[in-house]
């Protein structure tokens, strides 16, 4: 799908709805245009950035490219290449899938595209073109930070969701841990590593953005970048926390596992301890002699098993007077 717009300072947004009316746009001095191609085809990406653009045909061939591609920004001159990604939404936190949005900047146009599916980035921008004035007056590159603002966005109630499920796993580590919590806790370890996988270059993306290395990009829009690179510092630096944290959980999952072994072989210890004296008395009287101690005595058996009781009784106080349990 193609979808596109005309800006021009303090006047109404203009919808093209052809690339006929697209092209006469192209070269105008007074205003910028955006197309959008949403869950665009080869033959529409080709329509648009190759015939109508005449983009870099390395930039289309990312552009078409399904695989994974780190987050950058390419200077082709005449435009800036960026290629940038947000969340796939979805209701389970460990099923962590991005989105990759490539955008050709130019002086006086803006380009976006995502062949995989609808992005919400785009949508919400889309829903401000009527009621944010800036977007008209302030250029393609402020456009282009609006959208990147908004994927920026979308990357922080992942992180709250994260940090509270990481505090009800700690909880649950700290009264009972089990071989199910330490499973949640290795799916978020790895949701968290991929998370960082995808911030990390794109934070050095926005970083180049905001500094004096393109001239495409206006000083008084470079503040606004600055403020994506910070949001991104600080979602990477939660990101950090919520690892160490689920690290720290794990260590403790394991040392409470371990303590609960260690409890359990004292007391198996301690039992078998006490046993083995009995089992000796037991053993001296059961062998096949014919003169035994107290053998032939009436209450030999009773005496017997009084010695054993006391000689158990005795380990124990012993026991428990060195703690040992």
């Amino acid at each position: 799908m193609i979808r596109s717009a005309f800006f021009e300072p303090k006047q109404p947004v203009l919808f093209l709805n052809s690339v006929d009316e697209i092209k006469p746009k192209m070269d105008s001095k007074t205003g910028f245009l955006w197309v959008s191609l949403e869950t665009a085809t080869e033959e529409e990406v080709n329509l648009i950035l190759r015939d109508t653009f005449n983009f870099h045909p390395l930039s289309i061939e990312d552009c078409l490219n399904l695989g994974y591609q780190v987050a950058k920004v390419d200077d082709f001159i005449n435009y800036l290449f960026i290629i940038a990604h947000a969340i796939k939404p979805a209701e389970d936190l460990h099923e962590l899938e991005t989105l990759e949005l490539n955008l050709f900047l130019g002086e006086n146009f803006l380009v976006t595209c995502s062949t995989e599916t609808s992005m919400t980035p785009v949508e919400k921008v889309w829903e401000r073109v009527h009621k944010d004035f800036r977007l008209s007056n302030f250029g393609s590159d402020f456009l282009c930070h609006a959208i990147l603002d908004a994927l920026v966005d979308e990357y922080m109630p992942l992180i709250d969701k994260m940090d509270t499920e990481v505090e009800i796993l700690e909880d649950s580590v700290l009264e009972k841990p089990a071989p199910a919590t330490l499973e949640r806790l290795l799916t978020l370890k790895h949701s968290i590593m991929e998370l960082r996988r995808v911030i990390s270059p794109q934070r050095e993306m926005i970083n180049r953005l905001t500094r004096d290395e393109f001239e495409l990009i206006d000083p008084q829009s470079r503040f606004y970048f600055r403020d994506i690179y910070d949001h991104l510092v600080r979602i990477q630096d939660l990101s950090d926390t919520i690892r160490d944290i689920v690290s720290g959980a794990m260590d403790i999952y394991l040392n409470s596992t371990s303590l609960r072994l260690n409890e359990v072989m004292k007391a198996l210890t301690i039992v078998s301890t006490i046993f083995l004296p009995l089992s000796f008395i037991a053993g001296v009287f059961g062998m096949n002699f014919v003169k035994i101690p107290i053998a032939a005595h009436p209450l030999g058996f009773y005496i017997c098993c009084a010695g054993m009781l006391l000689i158990g009784l005795a380990m124990l106080i012993y026991f428990r007077w060195r703690k040992w349990f």
